[in-house]
């Protein structure tokens, strides 16, 4: 009984902690100007500034004050990918659609899968914080059926921190823990036939990676972070 009351406080708290981050995310702005830059044709691409610099903060900021729990697996050799990271999930239409407007569905507007059109994003948004020591080894993303028609083809990944554009002297008095010290490691890296590398992609903040998933999703890692905390937000594009 003293376990399923304590459990029952756990999950109200989260109930709370998720309600409080919703209103501790940022409001992002409308993005002009987008750029795509083809690594594959369009099945992956990689968008710069997608979110600014102070967005990309609040995000991590509002993720560390739910807390994030660990995410293992068996490994090869049961079957499952190497995995390593931390994660929360919180399950937000209104944040989903709001980065879905602030640039996403211009750029997806000459995208089609199997005659179908891009709608926006599921609305299951993750976070990803990988410390140093942390990886995900090679793996695919799968599809999931939404529902209504929906189903996701396209992986999104922001990254919440890495390299940045010209430091501040405040950028640079700043970095005195391992969130804010620079990220060393990280890389995304797509593989393609033969073990051949198709694009090795290092985390930049702000910088959305986008990639098709599904039964044409590309072999992928995320390699180890040897210094400072990688953070990503993570979701999926939705055609109908």
């Amino acid at each position: 009984m003293a376990e399923a009351e304590k459990a029952g406080r756990i999950a109200k708290r989260r109930k709370m902690g998720d309600r409080k981050a919703a209103e501790k995310w940022p409001l992002i702005k409308p993005k002009k100007n987008l750029q795509i830059t083809r690594l594959k044709d369009t099945d992956l691409f990689t968008v710069q500034d997608f979110f600014s610099s102070a967005e990309s903060k609040a995000f991590v900021k509002a993720a560390e004050s739910i807390g994030f729990a660990h995410q293992g697996s068996l490994g090869p050799t049961h079957g499952e990918a190497y995995r390593d990271n931390d994660r929360l999930s919180v399950s937000d239409p209104v944040l989903a659609n709001a980065v879905w407007e602030s640039g996403l569905s211009k750029l997806f507007s000459d995208i089609k899968i199997r005659g179908k059109v891009a709608v926006g994003l599921n609305p299951n948004i993750r976070f990803y914080r990988y410390k140093a020591g942390q990886r995900f080894g090679r793996h695919i993303d799968e599809s999931v059926n939404l529902g209504d028609g929906k189903r996701t083809h396209y992986t999104l990944l922001i990254y919440l921190s890495g390299a940045t554009k010209a430091k501040t002297k405040t950028d640079l008095n700043s970095q005195k823990d391992s969130s804010s010290e620079p990220l060393v490691g990280g890389e995304t890296v797509f593989y393609g036939p033969r073990n051949s590398v198709v694009a090795d992609v290092a985390p930049v903040e702000g910088m959305a990676l986008l990639h098709i998933h599904g039964d044409k999703c590309m072999l992928h890692e995320a390699r180890n972070v040897t210094k400072g905390v990688k953070y990503i937000f993570r979701s999926d594009v939705c055609f109908a």
